[in-house]
């Protein structure tokens, strides 16, 4: 996971940051240093100083330089919204399974082991990525601060090995169907909750390439152009996922993760599991997929088949 519109320790292609310590370069937004001595008003009642020091958000000095400061309110501010979700499942399930999958350097995953697994007697944070030498460098990390009960596992989300029961699942910027393998995962798993923040998606604009002249003509409109296709695309795919979700039981909200100045990439996808299914929510999602004809990745794994469409007139 990058941290969170890409961290140069990931190698992640995500938006670069705008503007600079000195004012509003490039960005229209004011940045700041904070000195080591004013750190703690930046931080959450129960995060640690030597944690973001370990995750190199903290200068030797112990500073927030300028981007630091903004990557640290972005991963707050997500924790915040999760916090309802983690306090759930550990009152229910004392020895909770948190995934964080594509977690990257698992920044996201040191934060939330930090604030609510560190002191709690029992749970486990899972965290997967695709890259070893990311995996290998976590691992070091976890053993050096004692967070014994995060794991590691080197692998993509598609061919992951899953635990057979999940409570929270996470995924954030896995890139393009990867956030369908995650889905699927939350879904297969009875995932209490999820929480994912869909980076690049390309399955569906190209599967729309030939279909302007299948579907109405007015809808055909809105993706006749590439640009138009590939972000009517982006956004169809999220419709489909959010959809999914509450074919299959959950409660969804769609919200914004942080501003447009920080990352275009950050529409929050939130679900809590509240039935086993809802066939309103299927008719629906089938309909869609027919109208478009599309079957993105998650439905057809999910066996779910797209209506027979009227023929445009």
């Amino acid at each position: 996971m990058p941290l969170l519109d890409g961290d140069p320790e990931d190698g992640h292609r995500g938006a670069p940051p705008r503007g600079d310590s000195r004012g509003d370069r490039g960005g229209g937004r004011l940045r700041r240093n904070v000195k080591a001595a004013q750190v703690r008003r930046e931080l959450l009642p129960d995060q640690s100083p030597a944690l973001l020091r370990e995750l190199h958000l903290l200068t030797r000095e112990g500073n927030l330089n300028a981007d630091s400061l903004r990557k640290l309110k972005q991963v707050n501010h997500l924790v915040g919204l999760l916090r309802p979700a983690v306090e759930d499942v550990l009152a229910r399930h004392p020895d909770a399974t948190l995934v964080d999958a594509g977690s990257g350097n698992a920044y996201l995953g040191f934060i939330l082991y930090e604030l609510f697994l560190k002191e709690a007697p029992s749970g486990t944070l899972l965290s997967i990525e695709g890259r070893a030498e990311l995996t290998e460098r976590a691992k070091e990390r976890a053993q050096r601060l004692g967070f014994t009960r995060m794991a590691f596992q080197t692998a993509h989300l598609e061919g992951a090995t899953w635990p057979e029961r999940i409570h929270l699942l996470t995924a954030l910027h896995a890139c393009d169907t990867a956030t369908d393998d995650a889905l699927l995962a939350a879904i297969q798993h009875n995932a209490d909750h999820v929480a994912v923040v869909p980076c690049c998606q390309a399955q569906v604009a190209t599967q729309l390439k030939g279909q302007r002249q299948e579907v109405e003509a007015s809808l055909g409109m809105l993706f006749q152009h590439p640009w138009h296709r590939r972000e009517f695309g982006s956004h169809l795919t999220n419709v489909v996922r959010a959809l999914t979700l509450e074919a299959f039981g959950y409660q969804v909200t769609v919200t914004e993760l942080t501003g447009w100045e920080h990352s275009l990439k950050n529409e929050l996808i939130l679900g809590r599991r509240v039935h086993r299914e809802n066939r309103p929510a299927r008719v629906k999602l089938e309909a869609l997929l027919g109208s478009f004809g599309i079957q993105p990745k998650l439905t057809q794994a999910l066996g779910v088949v797209p209506a027979t469409r009227t023929p445009p007139a």
